[in-house]
């Protein structure tokens, strides 16, 4: 089993109340996971629960005022946490890519994308004037853009929704980072290139064993693309197991109803969904037991008296294999299966 290239240990992230006044926000706290290379990993939650704050915490982007980040987060070796602004930002794009969730917020409006595509290029690996160009116009193809020389001198209102994505992928992997955080990518895109940028993200994991850090809420996302996946709740860890296991048999009652609350092709016509009662708002401090406690089904007195531990799925609730980790004192037991009692003929 190959070493972790990011192991995540108890990172926490506060955000200290505006003008002094309220309590901090603890946005993030304790998450814990770890990436291998050539292994895409999914952060997966309701908005709010700590996902992308979880990676601007990663990548050195919040601010630098107001704001509180703990724990631990081993780059090869290397705590990006305890790393200064400017070692940080010199492991940024060589090391360390991102892909936002907005590309028309991320590109800078005013500059066309063959100069900010050329920028990482004449930053990092030292290419300047026609040699830049060339290879931002080689990305831009790369990254499945037609016609890139032309796009170079385009701006971003210029492309559309699926092309300025791809604009920042192509920057994001320019310097053929060992790790990429991708921040919803394919949110507000069709379905179709939601499905081109997914084959692209995967073709760049296997062919350069980048290893790929996917934060989504779309659970179709998850099942097509991650190897390992992370239930977030609350700023919380609430479930860890591999793709397969978590979707046949998920323990946390939270990972339960977002997998009920999907529609299924193979369901009777006319059968409602279940969806997740309540909303991220509906929650208690961890120190005072399960925050999803509130909206649970499956709520006990036990599930009040403190911050449960993520440990091993208990013996029949779920399939024990592949560290199948749940933060839960009464995860879901699945149905047994029919047994046929008829006689052999």
């Amino acid at each position: 089993m190959s070493q972790p290239l990011l192991s995540v240990d108890e990172l926490t992230v506060t955000f200290a109340p505006r003008g002094g006044r309220g309590a901090p926000v603890r946005a993030v706290d304790g998450v814990s996971f770890t990436i291998t290379e050539g292994q895409v990993t999914g952060l997966v939650g309701e908005s709010g629960c700590g996902k992308s704050v979880t990676s601007l915490a990663l990548m050195g982007l919040l601010p630098s005022k107001g704001v509180t980040v703990g724990g631990r987060a081993d780059f090869a070796g290397t705590d990006l946490l305890s790393l200064r602004r400017n070692e940080l930002r010199d492991m940024r794009g060589t090391q360390l890519a991102m892909i936002f969730q907005d590309p028309l917020s991320s590109l800078n409006p005013v500059v066309p994308i063959g100069v900010q595509v050329a920028e990482i290029l004449t930053r990092h690996r030292g290419l300047r004037g026609s040699a830049a160009r060339a290879e931002a116009a080689t990305l831009l193809d790369r990254v499945g853009i037609p016609d890139p020389t032309r796009r170079l001198r385009e701006y971003p209102h210029q492309l559309s929704g699926g092309m300025r994505q791809r604009a920042l992928i192509a920057m994001a992997v320019a310097c053929a980072p060992r790790l990429l955080i991708a921040d919803e990518p394919t949110t507000a895109l069709d379905v179709t290139i939601q499905a081109q940028i997914l084959e692209l993200l995967r073709e760049l994991v296997d062919q350069q064993g980048t290893a790929l850090l996917m934060i989504t809420h779309d659970l179709g996302v998850v099942a097509g693309l991650c190897d390992t996946v992370n239930v977030l709740y609350a700023g919380k860890v609430v479930e860890t197991a591999e793709r397969r296991p978590l979707f046949a048999a998920p323990a946390h009652p939270y990972a339960h109803g977002l997998l009920g609350s999907i529609p299924r092709l193979d369901a009777p016509r006319g059968e409602p969904l279940n969806p997740v009662r309540g909303s991220i708002n509906d929650t208690i401090a961890w120190a005072d037991g399960c925050a999803f406690a509130p909206r649970c089904d499956h709520v006990t007195m036990d599930c009040l008296t403190g911050t449960p531990a993520l440990g091993p799925v208990p013996a029949g609730a779920a399939d024990q294999a592949g560290g199948h980790l749940v933060r839960c004192v009464n995860p879901v037991v699945p149905a047994p299966e029919p047994q046929n009692t008829e006689a052999p003929a």
